[in-house]
């Protein structure tokens, strides 16, 4: 798990990882979920995860001076990623819409919060505590990104109600 002591390419294959692990959470909710819109909008924040993905990607690439786009895909595809940026194992969450607080839309958009607000706060104590500066500046960003996804949850909240 991430703690903010890592070097900045340490941190964002961390940060990888766990935005790889909520992507595929969130397409599972998709898959899940009954109403369209909810279905829509987990499919939104799946895509959203894929774009903070291909983000850190770049910076890795970019700060590794590693152009091998076909080496990361495998790193992709091989590497394990069991934990989601909320510190939730993805397992727990897929268990949790198997639940019935969790099994309508209301249920599984509660959940959504629950897991950016966790992020939104991994991102904040990781940028408040990294040693390394282009780290704690990577880290601002992606909580900036995950206070974006809270607003769009709440907003599915509300249609919901």
């Amino acid at each position: 798990m991430i703690t903010g002591k890592e070097d900045l390419l340490s941190a964002l294959i961390e940060a990888y990882l766990m935005e790889k692990a909520t992507n595929e959470f969130y397409t599972f909710a998709s898959e899940k979920s009954i109403n369209p819109d909810a279905k829509r909008s987990f499919g939104d924040l799946s895509c959203w995860e894929e774009e903070h993905m291909e983000f850190i990607q770049h910076l890795y690439q970019t700060l590794a001076q590693d152009r091998d786009i076909e080496g990361f895909e495998a790193f992709r595809k091989k590497t394990p990623s069991p934990v989601t940026e909320a510190g939730i194992p993805i397992k727990d969450l897929e268990q949790k819409l198997e639940k019935p607080q969790y099994a309508d839309d209301h249920g599984a958009v509660a959940l959504a919060l629950e897991i950016e607000g966790k992020a939104y706060n991994l991102y904040r104590k990781l940028s408040e505590g990294a040693s390394d500066s282009n780290a704690r500046v990577v880290f601002k960003e992606m909580m900036e990104q995950e206070m974006k996804h809270i607003d769009y949850v709440k907003k599915l909240r509300d249609q919901l109600a």
